[in-house]
């Protein structure tokens, strides 16, 4: 059966919801638990990448060129796929030059999203047959030209040599030799083995390394074109407010203003001029009125998300019968409304020609949904080319780009190339968020210490449901929201298990964050498995494993476990004042557990040391990983003890990080970060471990001062 990916199963509930609301609905209440298990099986499997060698690669004299699909935000993800297209191809990283591709390249809209900690998995596999294929075509082409049998030829450094001789044919030798077409084998080409690898596997030098270090590496917010103008676009006072009339007043007269922008229609209005400065000034000369728009307040939203009923997500044994023996242990959590904090805000540089094509430079994480916009604007027939540029961070953030339609709006205006870039407080109070959930556990322990079962109800803000635009009456027949099941189940073994999940369309808009659920339903069920353990008088680990099965997941998870758990020191003495937390979840097929060591001071959470395992089942740059290991941690830590949106009169109050609190350099802990091979096909690696850390510091709070916190961010009571 060929692989469903996570974007063909939201197209396909799309395209067939309605029949299936107004059709099945029993045959959906029974069949949920079903549609969430294949989801959550499936939804982040292979997407469709082409295989064909003539997209990814060019050969030519001066070497060969990697034309990458994928957006670089940090991640490194173009050095990690560089070194798959090198094991391959034979050739060295260094004789790789790896380019970003644009829309013109060729790849498929869904190629170049860069979402989810999917990159490196999806294409794993199609870029290894692509690069296998070229150099298996050269080799036929260089046994030709050198009149010896291909078998004869060994692949080395980007040349062939030829056994029991000194002659050799490089890469570009060949094709320069070429005569007549290429043709493309139908069959894909046997792939080296694992044991033959020599790139794989390996930490090599980031391909971008060179232009960060020297200032050089061109982001969003550094396009530029000759003869360009900037841009600023005038803001709603509150969420949801409608522009219902605006005039140009004194913004037209202000210095370096080329033209006032209006469209009321589609709520528009901003201002072209020769500096950014003078576009910005100018855009509080506009005479605007605006109406409607909530007035929710950060309470209003708690009140909406309330768990305790809703959609059952899954169901294992009796329940009820389960709760009503042992030792039944309650909890509720929270976690709020949060930003992405990323450090380049949105940008774009637009170029729209009178009647022709567009071209556009962004920060983007999906150039297509800007393909999209900019035609559901200008025209379903414009041609747009979008140049994807390095992202200062992206974080889920990037996946929709509005500054490409306003400059893109503006420079149609003007006739000239528009830039726009966000201030940091337009991005803070004029973005999506994650969205805040509460979680209601109850479960129940036996006198043997073993976890009789558990009834879960979750509660959130829509995720991918925020940022799509399926009505409103199908997403609220499925029930949750796709975004919201990572990190939603708890990964033991136990007789009784049952999950009902309420979604909630919120009116602050809500949408993806770095990991979608993955943090705040690991914070809540790893927390609750501490409060169980407890119950049990059991140690927090030994429960845990206890608990594990004997299938794959439950082996890895207890491997990972394990291994974070003895490079911690766990059970080992602790300066006075300190203690321990272990925590641990299975996302995006990568296993990993996670303990931190922290203090408490004055109502402040310390944290001294944190030790992950990981296992991604095969690590293509050990670097690489860590380095994204050690970022999730940094951020989920920053999210456990600092973060938080607050909503006031339909607007956030935050409006730069002088307010919205990130975890500060001084308090970063080391990260030690143990890698785990378990087979042959690489994961996620910069989402999963966003999972554990909340829970493992709050779990460490508790066995050093009693205290359970199940709210965050993580606020222990002075004294």
């Amino acid at each position: 059966m060929k692989p469903v990916t996570r974007r063909r199963v939201l197209i396909g509930l799309g395209s067939g919801a309605g029949l299936l609301v107004v059709g099945v609905p029993l045959a959906l209440n029974a069949g949920r638990p079903a549609i969430v298990e294949y989801i959550e099986e499936n939804g982040t499997g292979p997407q469709d990448a082409p295989r064909n060698p003539d997209l990814w690669f060019e050969v030519t004299p001066a070497g060969v060129t990697f034309f990458v699909p994928k957006v670089e935000m940090g991640q490194g993800i173009h050095t990690a796929l560089a070194q798959i297209a090198a094991e391959e191809l034979e050739v060295t990283p260094e004789q790789l030059t790896v380019r970003q591709a644009d829309t013109a390249r060729g790849y498929a809209g869904g190629t170049m999203f860069t979402f989810g900690s999917t990159s490196v998995k999806a294409l794993y596999r199609p870029l290894r047959e692509a690069a296998a294929t070229l150099r298996e075509l050269l080799r036929e082409e260089a046994a030709r030209q050198l009149g010896v049998p291909a078998a004869r030829l060994t692949a080395a450094g980007g040349s062939f040599f030829v056994a029991g001789s000194r002659e050799r044919l490089g890469y570009a030798q060949v094709v320069a030799g070429k005569q007549g077409e290429w043709v493309i084998p139908e069959a894909a080409p046997t792939l080296k083995a694992r044991r033959d690898f020599k790139r794989i596997g390996r930490a090599m030098p980031r391909t971008d390394f060179r232009d960060k270090v020297l200032g050089t590496a061109t982001y969003g917010y550094d396009a530029r074109l000759p003869g360009m103008l900037f841009g600023a676009v005038a803001r709603p006072p509150r969420f949801g407010a409608r522009l219902v009339s605006a005039s140009a007043g004194a913004a037209g007269r202000q210095p370096g203003v080329v033209r006032v922008v209006i469209d009321l229609k589609a709520g528009f209005a901003g201002v072209a001029a020769q500096t950014r400065t003078q576009a910005r000034a100018a855009l509080s000369s506009l005479e605007l009125r605006w109406e409607g728009g909530t007035t929710a307040s950060t309470a209003d939203l708690d009140a909406q998300i309330q768990a305790g009923s809703g959609s059952v997500l899954r169901r294992r044994g009796n329940v009820r019968a389960a709760l009503s023996g042992g030792t039944v242990v309650q909890g509720e959590y929270r976690t709020p409304l949060a930003a992405h904090a990323h450090l380049e805000p949105l940008a774009a540089l637009a170029d729209v020609k009178v009647g022709g094509r567009i071209e556009v430079w962004a920060s983007t994480q999906y150039p297509q949904m800007i393909i999209d916009d900019l035609r559901d604007v200008f025209g379903k027939e414009r041609e747009v080319l979008v140049h994807p540029t390095q992202l200062g961070g992206g974080f889920g953030r990037k996946a929709g780009q509005h500054a490409a339609l306003e400059a893109a709006r503006l420079s149609a205006a003007v006739g000239k190339p528009v830039h726009v870039g966000w201030t940091r407080e337009e991005d803070l109070q004029h973005a999506f968020y994650r969205p805040p959930t509460h979680h209601v556990l109850r479960g129940s322990v036996g006198a043997d210490g073993r976890l009789r079962g558990v009834e879960q109800f979750t509660a959130g803000g829509d995720i991918i449901w925020g940022q799509t635009g399926l009505p409103e009456f199908v997403r609220d027949a499925l029930g949750f929201d796709p975004g919201g099941l990572l990190g939603q189940f708890m990964p033991y073994d136990f007789p009784a298990y049952r999950v009902v999940n309420r979604r909630e369309a919120l009116p602050v808009p809500t949408g993806y964050w770095r990991g979608l659920g993955v943090l705040p339903n690991t914070f809540a069920l790893e927390s609750f498995m501490d409060e169980l353990a407890h119950a049990a008088r059991v140690d927090p680990l030994a429960f845990r494993l206890r608990h594990l099965g004997s299938g794959e997941d439950g082996r890895r998870l207890r491997t990972v476990l394990e291994r974070a758990a003895q490079a911690a020191g766990w059970g080992t003495p602790l300066p006075a004042g300190r203690a321990r937390g272990v925590a641990c979840c299975l996302d995006l097929g990568t296993a990993s557990a996670l303990v931190a060591e922290v203090s408490v001071q004055g109502g402040r959470v310390q944290v001294h040391r944190v030790t992950v395992a990981a296992d991604p089942r095969l690590v293509i740059n050990p670097d690489g990983a860590r380095l994204q290991v050690q970022g999730s941690v940094m951020m989920a830590l920053s999210s456990a003890l600092h973060e938080e949106l607050t909503i006031q009169d339909g607007r956030v109050v935050e409006s730069n990080f002088d307010r919205y609190r990130l975890l500060p350099m001084r308090d970063a802990p080391p990260v030690e970060v143990l890698l785990v091979e378990s087979g042959d096909e690489p994961q996620g690696m910069g989402e999963p471990v966003m999972g554990p850390a909340a829970a493992a510091v709050a779990n460490a709070v508790f066995t050093l001062t009693g205290e359970r916190l199940r709210t965050l961010p993580l606020r222990p009571r002075q004294g």
